[in-house]
């Protein structure tokens, strides 16, 4: 039990919860970096290999393409399929490879990439969908290269909506990190167990709970202005000779 009115109560209270905060926002933001950095390619590969998409001759015959969807999105279902608490379990030893251990925060930013990679995938995938079919044709059509379509149409067009899937990403990682405190992953979930649950201290429950429903509000407020500001902006895709073409949305049509 907690001694309440202990003189060092509420500094060491403090102390408490500012090192969990410090380690939850040091794993999703690590978390967050990598699942972004690989799961954003991954997106555009799912939806670029496609039957009829912009990649699905890229890769020489357009059995090899529809092959890398197919093995593409077989792994993104079942990242996604398996809950978080076995899929950890499952990558102790990879993670004991790749950290040398498989307790404390490093080792937790293992298990929380890999699930959040196939999930933001598919967001990314979602986002790119919705972009106007018009788009690609009048590009495609002004000699625009791979690189530049993915870079100014695919991208431009699908920004707003990838940032919200970067909101909702980074929101499931914070929830996972929680879970890995259960296990020594550290962070507030570790500080709910082994303060709030093993010790009964109900402030301490209120607290991580206070601070990881601030933390979730602010990425999803700021991201979702960012994604707003980004939506009301020109769409410009750029051509061979470093000329720009304006498009517009609505129509697919250069102007």
């Amino acid at each position: 039990m907690i001694d309440y009115d202990s003189p060092d109560f509420w500094s060491d209270l403090f102390e408490v919860l500012l090192k969990g905060t410090l380690e939850t926002l040091y794993m999703t933001g690590i978390a967050t970096v990598i699942t972004i950095l690989v799961g954003l390619p991954l997106g555009i590969l799912l939806v670029g290999t496609e039957k009829g998409a912009f990649l699905e001759r890229s890769f020489g015959p357009v059995w090899v393409a529809r092959t890398i969807n197919r093995v593409v999105g077989f792994v993104v279902n079942v990242g996604r399929s398996v809950p978080f608490i076995i899929l950890m379990i499952a990558l102790i030893p990879l993670t004991r490879l790749i950290v040398g251990t498989f307790v404390g925060t490093t080792a937790a930013i293992v298990p929380l990439t890999i699930i959040a990679i196939p999930f933001f995938a598919r967001m990314v995938e979602i986002a790119v969908n919705d972009v106007a079919p018009g788009l690609y044709e009048t590009a495609d059509s002004l000699g625009a290269t791979k690189g530049l379509l993915i870079r100014r149409v695919l991208l431009t067009e699908g920004l707003p909506a990838i940032l919200l899937g970067v909101s909702t990403t980074i929101t499931s990682i914070i929830n996972f990190s929680a879970m890995v405190g259960v296990v020594g992953g550290g962070g507030l979930g570790n500080v709910a167990v082994t303060y709030g649950f093993q010790r009964y201290s109900w402030i301490h429950i209120v607290f991580v709970v206070v601070i990881l429903f601030a933390i979730v509000q602010i990425v999803q407020i700021v991201l979702t202005r960012i994604a707003t500001r980004v939506s009301h902006r020109s769409s410009t895709a750029v051509l061979p000779k470093d000329a720009e073409l304006t498009i517009n949305p609505a129509q697919g049509v250069a102007t």
